[in-house]
């Protein structure tokens, strides 16, 4: 059996934690416009 490689590229991030869904939609609008690269995620 071949053994595939992994190209592993870190990535560096930064998880802010909401009150709810209105004040996490507020934020992303916010970074957004600051023109980040953004990647919604509810845990």
């Amino acid at each position: 059996m071949e053994k595939k490689k992994f190209n592993y590229k870190p990535q560096y991030g930064i998880v802010v934690i909401c009150s709810g869904e209105q004040e996490q939609k507020e934020i992303y609008e916010k970074l957004e416009k600051m023109g980040l690269n953004l990647k919604v995620v509810v845990v």
